[in-house]
């Protein structure tokens, strides 16, 4: 099954949310080992939810565009 972008784009916003908030919340409890961990984990997936929010917003590059750039290289 194939997600469209927009339902994309809302997991990725959702999942962003979800991680900030464990990151929040966990980074008032440090001490603890359980929560350290659950801490760096849940930054890594933040940055991971970020940058596939990032991509998302990327414009398409057709094929047809990027032959035509190569040829313009080429040419000159």
């Amino acid at each position: 099954m194939k997600f469209d972008l927009e339902i994309q784009k809302e997991v990725a916003k959702i999942g962003m949310t979800a991680t900030l908030g464990a990151t929040v919340v966990t980074s008032m409890f440090m001490k603890n080992s359980l929560a350290k961990k659950t801490h760096v984990i849940a930054g890594v997936t933040l940055c991971g939810f970020a940058l596939w929010h990032h991509m998302l917003y990327q414009p398409k590059t057709s094929k047809k565009l990027k032959n035509s750039k190569e040829e313009n290289l080429q040419a000159n």
